[in-house]
């Protein structure tokens, strides 16, 4: 009985153990599958090659056009950063020379005003004081010049004394300095002698960018009563490092968009470079014209820009050529045509690049893997190609460049 007992027991362990094993050699089987298969998605992933077959009807639903890497003259670019400016000349401090009351604003925020024209009128008491004073001089200076035509004749008919002469001369010199200092200051608050208010003049075209004041404010001489800004006159303000400074000339082309707006580029020319670091930093800053000046600029806007340098002999594609897709660019190429029967079958891959300068609709680019010298690239209808792998892959698809 005994040795039953142990018999048994001996079978029950041998059969234990090796329902162990066998559950341990799976789970290592497991592993090793598992691991194969992350490798080969790794693999995957850090290439990025994907293949994809377009029928024939796909393939002229989506106009593609082929060619092979061609090369271009592109210009060589420093990329700076920097931002739109104003000349002092293109803003504007609208204030009047003497002080008052404003009795009407013609204008609105934002509106766009000619030089000389009518913005505001004040009611001032210095104004009418300096109306009287210049009536009061105008008859003065009229009745000496009278009187010392008269004089003059009295005193080549050696009627009259010298000293009433001379000082009939005197008073006439005084008194038409007085007129003309008077005439000038009507002139410098934008009014006629027979203004009943004063008027306060736009000095420079431009858009109306504040107006602190409001009808019935009272203002003193030299207060700020509108500030005017002429955007047609923006520059570029261009931080170029001090490595890149020997590179950098007046007349060069300079392209750029906007960091927070949209991807539109712009052209500008370089005028002037600034002779002096910036405070705290190696950069110097270098001036550029903007060739069109968009409505939509305002000063401030921050830029993206390439400095063109000189020509340089590239590989370089169509801009349409290179698609975005999980965050890196790639281009197609055609891998193989295949005649089958409901027509050809075309096999395209796609393969991952690093693009450069863009210039005249064609991007620079290099390819990150060795493919033959006449591969055929899609430098049109790659789009489509990329939504017909993302739809077969289940992702969705990205952007052309």
């Amino acid at each position: 009985m005994k040795k039953s007992i142990i018999y048994l027991s001996l079978i029950s362990s041998f059969l234990l153990f090796s329902c162990k094993k066998t559950q341990e050699n799976k789970a290592e089987e497991s592993k090793v599958e598992t691991t194969e298969q992350s490798s080969e998605a790794v693999a995957e992933g850090e290439s990025g090659n994907k293949e994809v077959e377009l029928t024939q009807a796909q393939y002229n639903a989506s106009n593609i056009q082929l060619s092979i890497l061609g090369k271009k003259n592109l210009s060589d670019v420093i990329r700076v950063n920097g931002s739109t400016e104003l000349p002092a000349q293109s803003q504007a401090d609208v204030s009047s020379f003497l002080s008052g009351t404003i009795t009407s604003i013609n204008v609105n925020l934002g509106d766009y005003v000619k030089k000389g024209q009518t913005i505001a009128l004040i009611d001032s008491p210095e104004f009418i004081q300096l109306k009287e004073q210049y009536t009061i001089s105008k008859s003065n200076l009229e009745y000496l010049e009278l009187e010392y035509k008269r004089q003059q004749t009295l005193r080549q008919e050696n009627v009259n004394s010298e000293k009433t002469y001379q000082k009939t001369k005197s008073d006439l010199t005084i008194e038409r300095a007085r007129f003309e200092s008077l005439s000038n200051r009507l002139n410098l608050v934008n009014a006629a002698a027979n203004a009943k208010s004063l008027r306060v003049v736009s000095p420079i075209n431009g858009n109306i960018s504040a107006i602190p004041i409001k009808i019935g404010s009272s203002v003193m001489a030299g207060q700020s009563l509108f500030s005017i800004v002429d955007n047609s006159e923006l520059h570029l303000d261009l931080m170029v490092y001090e490595k890149d400074l020997p590179l950098v000339k007046v007349g060069q082309k300079v392209s750029f968009s906007f960091t927070n707006i949209d991807e539109t580029v712009v052209t500008a020319k370089i005028f002037s470079i600034t002779k002096s670091f910036e405070p705290g930093t190696k950069t110097v800053i270098v001036h550029a014209k903007i060739d069109n000046v968009l409505d939509t600029l305002i000063p401030g806007l921050y830029v993206n820009a390439l400095i063109h340098i000189g020509e340089k002999t590239v590989d370089a594609l169509p801009n349409k050529a290179i698609i975005k897709a999980d965050g890196r660019e790639f281009i197609f190429i055609l891998e193989d045509e295949v005649e089958e029967a409901g027509g050809m079958s075309y096999h395209f891959e796609r393969v991952e690049v690093k693009s450069g300068v863009s210039e005249l609709g064609y991007t620079q680019v290099t390819i990150l893997e060795s493919i033959p010298a006449d591969s055929q690239i899609v430098i049109d209808g790659a789009y489509y190609v990329q939504s017909h792998l993302a739809k077969t892959s289940g992702g969705a698809p990205e952007h052309a460049h």
